[in-house]
């Protein structure tokens, strides 16, 4: 009888540890595929995920929670043949061809946007106003840079979630752009070119209050709140 329990006690336990190998190995295996888009090399970042597939994507950044992502694409498939502005809502995205829901109006070019306090709306530059086609885009440098065309008839506006303006920010002649709003949610920081030159400056969550924050010569822009 004892040594019959000891036959028992063993191969329960044998059992046991080929199941257990099983299921770490299976782990480790769903581990790896969940991290799949990571380079090797990469010490970094881990549990990559892929939003977007196809077309040209850009300028993402988070809502205040930290559950939806604003960004600009140019997505033929979308009907986007040239940047408008679209936001994924994490918790509901999954992979399909519909496009997510556009927030820009779909006319002219459209730039750099970002969530504004409440995770409601959202501010974002684009040529809307004064052209509904797209714009002309320069052709590559002779080394195959990338130029960032800076278009005159960019403003910056406030638009909700269901793709409608809420208030136009700047109307100032030349170029306003690059807009992104301080972890307060009171101030937004802009690239302009109402000196004459690309310069920085901040307004109020309203668009009162403006002010110049550089003053030298050459681009200034691209600006976030520390």
């Amino acid at each position: 009888m004892f040594r019959f329990l000891c036959y028992l006690f063993i191969t329960i336990f044998l059992i046991s540890s080929c199941h257990i190998n099983k299921n770490n190995i299976l782990n480790s295996t769903l581990a790896e595929g969940q991290d799949s888009l990571r380079f090797p090399q990469e010490k970094h970042l881990r549990n990559v995920k892929q939003l977007t597939f196809g077309g040209d994507n850009a300028e993402a950044y988070w809502s205040f929670d930290n559950k939806k992502v604003v960004f600009q694409a140019t997505n033929k498939m979308w009907g986007a043949s040239c940047d408008q502005i679209y936001y994924f809502d994490l918790q509901k995205w999954e992979r399909r061809q519909a496009p997510p829901p556009l927030l820009s109006t779909g006319e002219g070019r459209t730039t750099c946007s970002f969530f504004m306090p409440g995770n409601k709306s959202v501010i974002y530059a684009s040529t809307h106003e004064a052209n509904a086609a797209c714009p002309h885009v320069p052709e590559r440098r002779t080394d195959g840079k990338y130029i960032w065309p800076v278009y005159e008839t960019f403003d910056i506006y406030h638009g909700d979630l269901n793709g409608k303006i809420i208030k136009k920010l700047t109307d100032s002649p030349g170029y306003d752009a690059e807009a992104t709003v301080s972890p307060k949610g009171d101030k937004i920081v802009f690239t302009s070119m109402r000196s004459g030159d690309l310069e920085l400056y901040t307004m109020n969550i309203d668009g009162s209050n403006v002010k110049q924050v550089t003053s030298q010569l050459g681009y200034d822009g691209g600006a976030f709140f520390s």
